[in-house]
């Protein structure tokens, strides 16, 4: 019986959430995929082939069980699903919401490869954990004892939020540090309302703060509290800071009014949301409302942004990729949705310089043209500048989406310690975590670069497991 709501993928054609109008959607900062409702998350489920080699969960950076949890939905066994999700992944509801699917599960699934359209795993694990909260099937964290040690995180993070998860339930003291009123990280201020609603954030923030996590929000490493007093306050340290140094375009009129970073323009929005006080957006230098934008960049923060200054009231949203659209790093169902919406892509041009007024503000973008060339060492084909193609793009705010690096954290936190590479991340073990500082792990982007959510969490997981193993050692000693 239950083989027969399986395998329906010849007979049931894929079909996705149904995404509200553009002319509506745009118009505020609501999610814009609608809800499954139970019969169509069942039938949905129901087209896994239940392959004896499910590429899905391998290409899962969290190894999710994919083809169980499809086959209790599809079998309308939902809170069984829900919970076999949330074994392998401490946010199903984020990552249903924010995860790249079309580059990950879905975009190696099965019957993908063999014409019959993907699984829409996403939106089912979405749908899953939205209905595990209306049901009351997220349960509280309670630990089975309370145990001496504690361990300080660094960084409110995905990756750090889910190794107090993991330390939590085991009964570890927990302290996250984090440098903003609010924990979440990007999670909380770099990703709009449209693709990530913040009460879906909040509320995994509250379960954690119930369980008897405890957060040190507006708290600086290194200028609040150093390094080593937090390493004298625990038993061990986990490094999640994530990386928030935007890179930088050396190009003339670079520092020209208008000319702002992705960062803080995001940042700005999301804190409207909350409604706090923004004098930055409220003051329109980090509002686009009424303003020619141009967007430059090509990954999934330069889409956040040119979706954000569509919903702000842009008089034009243009966004500039020195490749094609085949070769960009950013999600293509997120350009998609923002075609939709009315943002331009400009391909193959990059900004040489920007025109600058008699006030000092951004007037125009001098853009050159570009050709896609031999390969890289990364194997993309590298971008050429086409001579004598340049001309000028009006503008009146430049949101600046080139990516992020990592802090200087030994110098910041004077601990020469503390080994990066030479891209200034910082150096931990693959599997543990651990970096050459004995108690100290990282995760996250801060050891891979920008990276994604799933990453992170994937990362947190693990460095919380090493952590336990790392904090039952002495006692392992003690006992022989």
């Amino acid at each position: 019986m239950a083989q027969q709501r399986m395998l329906q993928f010849v007979t049931v054609e894929k079909q996705t959430p149904e995404k509200r109008p553009p002319n509506l959607r745009k118009e505020d900062f609501g999610e814009i995929y609608r809800e499954y409702a139970a019969e169509k998350a069942a039938e949905q489920s129901g087209r896994c082939s239940q392959c004896g080699v499910p590429y899905c969960q391998t290409h899962c950076p969290l190894h999710n069980n994919i083809p169980d949890w499809l086959r209790l939905t599809a079998e309308g066994r939902l809170q069984e699903a829900y919970e076999l999700s949330q074994a392998t992944n401490t946010f199903p509801e984020i990552c249903g919401r924010i995860c790249p699917q079309d580059r990950l599960c879905e975009g190696n699934c099965v019957i993908e490869q063999s014409g019959h359209g993907t699984v829409t795993i996403g939106a089912v694990e979405k749908y899953l954990t939205d209905t595990a909260w209306e049901m009351g099937w997220v349960k509280p964290i309670k630990p089975h004892a309370e145990r001496g040690e504690s361990v300080g995180i660094i960084g409110a993070g995905p990756g750090g939020l889910a190794a107090a998860d993991v330390l939590r339930r085991a009964g570890v003291q927990v302290t996250v540090y984090d440098r903003y009123d609010r924990a979440g990280g990007l999670m909380t201020y770099g990703i709009p309302g449209f693709k990530l609603e913040k009460p879906v954030v909040m509320q995994r923030i509250e379960q954690l703060a119930e369980a008897g996590v405890k957060f040190a929000l507006n708290c600086n490493v290194g200028e609040d509290v150093s390094f080593n007093a937090l390493r004298g306050q625990h038993d061990a340290v986990i490094i999640a800071t994530g990386v928030y140094k935007s890179r930088a375009l050396e190009a003339a009129g670079a520092n020209a009014g208008g000319v702002v970073r992705a960062i803080d323009y995001l940042t700005a929005s999301n804190r409207k949301s909350f409604g706090d006080d923004v004098p930055e957006f409220d003051s329109g230098e980090l509002n686009a409302e009424g303003r020619r934008v141009v967007v430059i960049g090509g990954g999934d923060t330069a889409m956040d942004c040119v979706r954000t200054a569509i919903r702000q009231g842009a008089t034009s949203v243009k966004c500039l990729y020195r490749r094609d659209r085949t070769n960009m790093p950013g999600s293509q169902r997120e350009v998609a949705n923002a075609e939709e919406e009315g943002v331009e892509f400009v391909w193959q041009t990059a900004p040489k310089g920007f025109e600058v007024n008699d006030s000092g503000a951004i007037s125009a973008v001098m853009v050159e043209k570009m050709r896609l060339g031999r390969p890289d060492a990364t194997g993309r084909r590298a971008p050429e500048v086409i001579d004598g193609a340049d001309y000028s793009e009006p503008a009146d705010l430049v949101v600046m989406a080139l990516g992020f690096e990592p802090e200087d954290l030994p110098t910041l936190w004077g601990e020469p310690a503390l080994e990066v590479t030479r891209w200034g991340t910082v150096k931990a073990n693959f599997r543990t975590h651990e970096t050459e500082i004995p108690g100290v792990y990282a995760v996250g982007d801060i050891v891979r670069g920008a990276s994604l959510v799933v990453w992170a969490i994937r990362d947190g997981r693990e460095a919380g497991d090493a952590v336990l193993t790392y904090l039952n050692a002495p006692a392992q000693v003690a006992a022989e």
